[in-house]
């Protein structure tokens, strides 16, 4: 077998040791480590399964309605036999062994082979014909290399309507979120004001299933639906010290590790899903019962300060708004420039008439237009007057 120069696994390996922790390692490339406990479950799991599959095994029947009834019947049968044999210790784990939940089989269909998606939440207000969905849309159908990531996105929808519109729009992955009854879930499908009641418990609602999503052992790439992708950012997410978290700001001190001298934006970030992470964001949702009237970016910029990144031990980067630009802080380089994020804006008229003049100067930007720059964001400058 022939492998191209640098592919051989004896070179890897040689590769491997001569440099322990490579600089620039893209979050797509970031590997799944295989712990003892992993195997030890993994291969409780295979035994339970085969037993199972052994004990229950039948014909599928006819496809339809019996089809359905065989497959809950199969289910059912195995989870009881489990529960016998004392594989499974309780009815919850038996349903999660063998009954992946809706979230899970969701985040499993948009996953890359990493466990890393990129995730959206968008209410009725934003799946508007002509709004921010269409606009989130054409930028990654029309930006270098983002075409190919649409399949990786997971669509989060607040309201039925909102799901309802995702899953008119072909080719998209659509999840309809789950209300709880913890006074996040009330009805958020009108277009929320910046710093409203309702925009409010829309973030805090966004985090807990944020944290949930993390919870389930995946990493992801959070961006807001009036964050317009004009190129592929996997590239320029490198993982140069096993980053848990890079987040953008909304004016960038020049100083990547400076996440307490950075405001943070919580409006586009990566995070890894481990302990330290899980924990941050149990937290951060925990904390918005002592935080009343405050937006889940501005606590955890106030955790921060007082030092609950660094006492969980989450390594955090602070994106530059050169390559994550935002109406904040224009980057001076739009050739440079992955996404672009309507932030500084209140109001979603805005938002679209700004984000569409973005996306029209994003089409003349090529080797004749170097010195292309953003236009100006005067529907945003308006709408806090």
């Amino acid at each position: 077998m022939r492998y191209r120069r640098g592919t051989h696994p004896e070179e890897k390996e040689r590769a491997n040791r001569s440099n322990p922790n490579p600089m620039g390692v893209s979050i797509l490339d970031r590997p799944e480590h295989c712990t003892p406990s992993r195997v030890v479950a993994l291969a409780a799991v295979c035994l339970v399964v085969v037993v199972c599959t052994y004990a229950t095994s039948s014909w599928p029947g006819d496809f339809g309605g019996k089809e359905q009834k065989y497959n809950t019947w199969r289910r059912r049968s195995s989870a009881t036999l489990a529960l016998i044999l004392g594989i499974v210790p309780n009815v919850r784990s038996v349903h999660q062994a063998f009954a992946p939940d809706d979230l899970e089989v969701a985040l499993r269909g948009a996953a890359f082979a990493n466990r890393t998606l990129i995730l959206t939440v968008l209410n009725e207000a934003y799946a508007e014909e002509g709004g921010l969905l269409d606009l989130f849309l054409q930028s990654m159908r029309e930006g270098d290399g983002t075409a190919q990531l649409i399949e990786h996105v997971l669509f989060v929808a607040m309201d039925r309507q909102a799901f309802q519109r995702c899953r008119s729009l072909a080719g998209l992955r659509c999840y309809l979120l789950r209300q709880r009854d913890d006074g996040t879930g009330d009805n958020l499908s009108s277009e929320q004001l910046y710093m409203s009641d309702g925009f409010i418990r829309m973030m805090w609602q966004r985090i807990r299933f944020l944290g949930d999503v993390l919870k389930h052992g995946y990493s992801f790439i959070f961006t807001d639906m009036d964050v317009m992708w004009l190129r592929n950012p996997f590239p320029k997410l490198e993982l140069g010290d096993g980053e848990d978290l890079l987040i953008s700001s909304d004016k960038f001190n020049g100083a990547a590790n400076d996440y307490i001298g950075n405001e943070l934006n919580a409006g586009f970030f990566y995070v890894a899903s481990n302990n330290r992470t899980v924990a941050l964001f149990g937290e951060w949702h925990a904390a918005r019962r002592v935080s009343p009237g405050m937006k889940e970016q501005d606590v955890l910029n106030q955790m921060k300060r007082r030092g609950a990144l660094r006492r969980l031990g989450v390594r955090t980067r602070v994106l530059d708004t050169a390559r994550f630009s935002g109406f904040c802080q224009d980057s001076r380089d739009a050739a440079q420039v992955a996404t672009v994020h309507a932030n500084c804006c209140r109001t979603k008229r805005a938002k679209v008439a700004d984000l569409r003049a973005v996306l029209r100067a994003a089409r003349r930007l090529n080797a004749t237009a170097p010195g292309l720059r953003w236009p100006a964001h005067s529907e945003c400058v308006k709408s806090w007057s």
